[in-house]
């Protein structure tokens, strides 16, 4: 079949690109000039920064404009494309879009872009701005398939891991340029300093530790970071320095649910817009 497109390309985005992949499914990403992902180790759109990247043992190659987007993309693995604005789906309709940018708000995506929509997360509403929503919030209904209505709101606070939830999650305490000077995989303690941001007046404020662990995220070193942006993860759990480099439990889950549908899809058993 043709490629299915995948707005975005952070790590929850690449758990549901990894899947159907190895499912045989064409896929091409449109990402952002600077994606802000912090998983970056499982995350496609890292090709952004190095022009290739891997995941897993499954590659994603940058591409300069869509015919060779299309041409990688039929080798089995994903390619990416800049492309925020989705001018390639001027010319292309696909069969499938999905919607991985997991803003928790929509950011242009439409029921009409492909002939299904799938949105990850809260943000959209199935049946209104996409066909189907995919749950992303922990818990039982984790990767839920929505044909009515929206996920979960918004809590802004993030799922218990190791017994942490707000406090492994750390945000950009001012605006300016980040200098990280840990790297994902790193052991840090409480208190010391992770990276620093380089303000407009020339004060480096420094980022520091929320928690003992290992920083499983950290953001794109250079990033123009905004006051009380998401910018580092840290697992407490010491032993799970694999984490940082294999997709997670949710990405794989939410993964999944994208993987069904597109299952479904192309067996005949859900309809299809014209």
């Amino acid at each position: 079949m043709d490629p299915i497109i995948v707005r975005g390309g952070g790590d929850v985005a690449t758990g549901s690109i990894y899947e159907l992949c190895r499912a045989g499914y064409h896929v091409i990403i449109l990402e952002t000039f600077r994606p802000s992902a912090i998983r970056r180790n499982v995350s496609f759109c890292q090709a952004v920064y190095e022009g290739k990247t891997q995941v897993e043992g499954m590659n994603c190659v940058l591409c300069a404009d869509f015919k060779e987007a299309w041409d990688r993309s039929l080798t089995g693995e994903p390619s990416l494309l800049i492309d925020p604005e989705c001018n390639s789906l001027k010319s292309y309709r696909p069969w499938m879009l999905v919607d991985g940018i997991l803003a928790k708000r929509n950011t242009g995506t439409t029921r009409d872009m492909g002939r299904i929509t799938v949105a990850l997360g809260p943000g959209f509403s199935a049946g209104d701005d996409v066909d189907y929503v995919i749950e992303t919030k922990r818990g039982h209904t984790l990767g839920r398939i929505i044909d009515k209505g929206p996920a979960i709101a918004d809590t802004g606070i993030p799922g218990i891991v190791g017994g942490y939830g707000r406090e492994r999650v750390m945000h950009s305490p001012a605006a300016g340029v980040w200098r990280g000077v840990h790297k994902i995989a790193d052991i840090v303690q409480k208190g010391e300093p992770i990276a620093f941001v380089g303000t407009e007046d020339g004060t480096d404020v420094p980022v520091y530790a929320s928690l003992d662990g290992i920083l499983r995220g950290i953001i794109q070193d250079g990033y123009c970071v905004r006051k009380g942006l998401k910018v580092a993860d840290i697992d407490p759990r010491l032993g799970e320095l694999s984490n940082c480099f294999t997709i997670s439990d949710k990405a794989r889950c939410v993964g999944g649910s994208v993987l069904l549908l597109a299952a479904r899809a192309e067996h005949g058993l859900l309809a299809m817009k014209p």
